[in-house]
């Protein structure tokens, strides 16, 4: 059911909110606060609340910075971990120009944007995501550190998981939040962990995972613990992911699913699995944008580093899960938790598109294990393989008009801008690993 701008002055006064948090996040997916009371609620619902966007990362320079909050009222909800009296509750906003216009640089409002070209087609894109994190012990001043608050492992229980309880009151928060939680378990790495909840159309989810980063660092942080969603922030262990399970729904039947077709899955399906794949290099600088994003997606961590697909294993880009009928769905496993997801999920959905209006067809399936492969048997196969820096990642970014397209102009030349200036940061910096290795031996 829909929210209405009455609804939420209903509803905020009932539950005695004194503070209101508009969201809304700059094109690299950190969320950004403006905080208002009560009292200016119901202009906030007009969008009427302006504020600076030359003060955001990637929004505006200073002579274009006047920039308009319009909340989606479906967005509203009460944190549970502040005081019922004098409560906080939050909207997540769309940004808009002075002249009422919706503004280019709003990573919410790309994802809008592909999403009705896919209405257009007859479709909504159906997302699950699967959010591993890590909880790590913070020192004296409160910092975070690497080390973990525990050794457990995949799907092990108390005593040995520290973080089961800060995890179930994660679970907790997240539902008196209006999240359905799916699965909650112990990762494979120490200090890892993994929060599934149940999937939905992907601008709620976009919102969700924004908002699921948000309040597991908060209750990590009442736990007297850190938690982090970098890539890969311990060396020789695995990274965290954050797989995409999507699914297509026309006319409220699941448009991936046939009965009758090979594996039960339908052209449809097999045409946005090609686009997939056919731009995988190309959007990989938007799932997985930082530097520390390709120490993940390499062999033997069960990361996807190869541009392939199979029913059965999951060494590939694109898994099939087993399920069938209205569950049928594919699963990209590149992205990871770092990325704005609005533009991770508004690039994978165009390049799917692309797939079905081009009909294209995937490669055959490889249901053996690809990291076991020599490069020639690789090769042979036509298995490519995603980019292995940010570098790369950005050069194959700059050459995909369908991928410049989903983001639009003002997203992809900032996004382009602010990424080679982290490059070129990070190839100048002098590591521990090479004081390690060349100090003392030249």
């Amino acid at each position: 059911m829909k929210m209405t701008k009455e609804d939420v002055l209903r509803e905020a006064h009932e539950k005695e909110v004194k503070f209101i948090r508009l969201q809304f996040t700059d094109i690299f997916g950190i969320l950004k606060n403006v905080a208002i009371t009560i009292e200016q609620l119901e202009k906030a619902l007009e969008g009427e609340l302006m504020f600076d966007g030359s003060s955001i990362e990637g929004f505006a320079r200073i002579e274009e910075s006047d920039m308009y909050l319009r909340p989606d009222p479906d967005t509203f909800v009460v944190f549970p971990w502040r005081p019922k009296q004098g409560g906080v509750a939050r909207l997540i906003c769309d940004v808009y120009n002075p002249d009422g216009t919706p503004f280019v640089g709003c990573p919410r409002g790309a994802l809008k944007r592909v999403l009705a070209e896919a209405s257009e087609m007859g479709y909504t894109l159906n997302v699950g995501p699967e959010l591993e994190f890590f909880l790590f012990n913070t020192d004296a001043e409160g910092r975070p550190t690497t080390i973990t608050h525990d050794r457990a492992g995949y799907f092990d229980l108390t005593p040995v998981d520290l973080g089961e309880n800060a995890r179930r009151d994660m679970v907790l928060t997240l539902e008196q939040m209006g999240y359905e939680i799916e699965a909650s378990h112990h990762e494979v790495a120490p200090g890892q962990h993994e929060i599934d909840f149940k999937y939905a159309d992907a601008l709620d989810i976009a919102d969700k995972i924004v908002t699921f980063r948000f309040v597991i660092r908060t209750i990590a942080q009442h736990h007297g613990l850190h938690a982090s969603f970098m890539p890969k922030p311990i060396f020789g262990i695995n990274g965290s992911g954050m797989h995409s399970n999507q699914s297509l729904f026309k006319d409220g039947k699941n448009a991936f699913y046939d009965p009758e077709g090979p594996m039960e899955i339908s052209e449809i399906a097999y045409h946005y699995i090609a686009g997939l794949m056919k731009h995988a290099r190309s959007y990989t600088a938007i799932t997985n944008p930082t530097v520390n994003s390709y120490k993940r997606l390499v062999p033997g961590y069960e990361a996807p580093c190869y541009i392939a697909w199979s029913g059965r294993n999951r060494s590939p880009l694109i898994r099939i899960p087993a399920k069938r009928g209205s569950s049928t769905r594919i699963e990209l496993r590149s992205p990871d938790p770092s990325c704005n997801p609005y533009l991770a999920l508004a690039v994978q959905l165009k390049a799917g598109l692309d797939g079905i209006k081009n009909k294209l067809s995937p490669p055959a399936a490889v249901d053996l294990n690809i990291y076991a492969m020599t490069s020639e048997e690789r090769e042979k196969l036509g298995i490519d393989s995603l980019p292995s820096s940010l570098k790369d990642a950005l050069d194959e970014l700059t050459k995909a008009p369908v991928i410049r397209e989903a983001l639009g102009h003002h997203i992809y030349d900032r996004f382009i801008e602010a990424k080679t200036e982290e490059w070129d940061s990070f190839i100048v910096t002098v590591t521990q690993w090479e004081l390690d290795r060349y100090l003392a031996l030249y």
